[in-house]
């Protein structure tokens, strides 16, 4: 039961973390807009889980739908951590290249095991700064788990950028698998971002 909780989070992480905003900005984000965000994201990931596609499509539709409803560029910097600060721009913006081509493939290879599972959204309420959109995930043969998605506007257009589930980071989790592999390449970001172009 616990791996396969595990893989469904590793799932959902691609499916998975701001620059200040004027307040009027942010404000314009209400509950049933991020409740509409996780529906409409959700809808297209279940539409390339069923629709038997080769894999390689499959990631690529994924990792399109990541970049259209996930703020990559938080999720890719939380994930590298403080070398991000370090990072010369060019080199940032090809590693987050690189770890959403890495998002695709990882959490697209998990797809065909969840295929006729379903998420159902049932509720949103403002957290802090963002919105928090909780949701249920029933999975074949396995209990039903909670699953609460994070929601903002601060880069400039509605994105979730975090995923807890049961309890557990995603942020927190990919960012520990970036950091080993950061340690691997002796901290050299274009390295890692090369390695992560052939990993997932």
């Amino acid at each position: 039961m616990r791996n396969d909780r595990r893989g469904f989070l590793t799932l959902l992480g691609g499916a998975a973390a701001l620059t200040l905003l004027p307040a009027g900005r942010a404000a314009a984000l209400d509950s049933d807009q991020a409740h509409a965000l996780i529906d409409t994201a959700l809808g297209e990931v279940y539409q390339v889980i069923n629709a038997g596609q080769p894999p390689e499509q499959m990631y690529e539709q994924f990792e399109d739908i990541f970049v259209r409803y996930a703020d990559v560029d938080v999720i890719a910097r939380s994930a590298l951590g403080p070398a991000a600060r370090q990072t010369d721009a060019s080199v940032l913006a090809a590693y987050t290249q690189a770890f959403q081509g890495y998002i695709g493939r990882k959490y697209g290879k998990r797809f065909r095991e969840f295929i006729g599972s379903r998420i159902e959204v049932t509720g949103a309420r403002p957290l802090k700064s963002f919105f928090a959109v909780t949701s249920v995930a029933y999975l074949n043969g396995r209990a039903p788990m909670e699953v609460e998605w994070h929601v903002s506007n601060r880069s400039g257009q509605d994105r979730f950028f975090n995923i807890i589930i049961e309890g557990v980071n995603m942020l927190a989790s990919e960012r520990a698998e970036v950091t080993a592999l950061l340690a691997r390449n002796q901290g050299d970001v274009t390295a890692l971002a090369a390695e992560l172009q052939q990993a997932g």
